[in-house]
């Protein structure tokens, strides 16, 4: 019996460890499809939409492998030439009116991006759902006509992520992330993220824009279209310094 026992729990254990590492597969898909295998670069606009006002935002982004990206602002006028760059665990902001390069402390990290909806670490670091988190499938469920898996992402530990825990809902058939919802370190829900219009960009199947919304400020959400993308361009390395980001136009 005790024999019995040891070798059910065994096979327990062997059964969670392929469902974790069948996740993470999974989500690295999901996220090479949205960032490129090895490099993307976009155009994209957002608007931050508020109960009495909104305004829209253009950027281009660049980003190359796991630990390189950067993000220039194109309009409006007034904060055009504005950029931000990440390089491994360090951010940068380059604000061309003041002339001024600011590193982004750690404390900053879940701070608005431009009065969005969006933290710095949602735009800025694009590693950390692949590496900064244990994934578990925890089950299924269709959304838009699409069969999803449900996906929970749990931060390893003295992982420098700014979230309790992530839910994914990933289409089975083509891995695009339909829905995303963030928690805190007390498993209360924060936002939500809700992919739409899938079409194919630069021969990919994936969504064109994506709404986010607060989970507690009614009348609040951020969306961002995307208007342009291509994948696994060549950029240098070079590209992502502090030297470049006060010359891109």
């Amino acid at each position: 019996m005790k024999n019995i026992l040891l070798i059910a729990v065994g096979w327990m254990l062997i059964i969670t460890a392929v469902k974790s590492q069948d996740a993470t597969a999974i989500v690295k898909r999901t996220d090479d499809k949205m960032r490129g295998e090895k490099s993307s670069i976009s155009t994209m606009s957002m608007e931050i939409i508020r109960p009495t006002w909104s305004r829209k935002i253009a950027f281009k982004s660049w980003t190359k492998g796991t630990n390189k990206s950067v993000v220039l602002i194109t309009s409006p006028s007034k904060e055009a030439g504005q950029s931000f760059m990440r390089l491994d665990r360090e951010m940068w902001n380059w604000n061309p009116t003041i002339s001024r390069m600011i590193k982004l402390p750690p404390s900053m990290l879940s701070q608005g991006w431009m009065g969005s909806d969006f933290t710095n670490d949602d735009l800025l670091n694009q590693r950390s759902i692949v590496v900064d988190y244990t994934h578990n499938i925890i089950g299924s469920e269709t959304l838009e006509d699409r069969d999803c898996h449900i996906i929970e992402l749990i931060p390893k530990e003295d992982a420098p992520v700014v979230w309790g825990k992530i839910i994914f809902w990933i289409s089975k058939k083509d891995d695009i992330l339909m829905k995303s919802e963030y928690y805190d370190e007390d498993d209360y829900l924060v936002k939500t993220e809700i992919a739409h219009n899938i079409k194919n960009m630069s021969g990919r199947l994936i969504p064109g824009q994506f709404e986010l919304i607060p989970a507690d400020k009614e009348g609040q959400k951020t969306v961002v279209e995307f208007e342009h993308i291509e994948f696994n361009v060549d950029i240098s390395d070079s590209f992502f310094t502090q030297q470049n980001m006060k010359r891109l136009r």
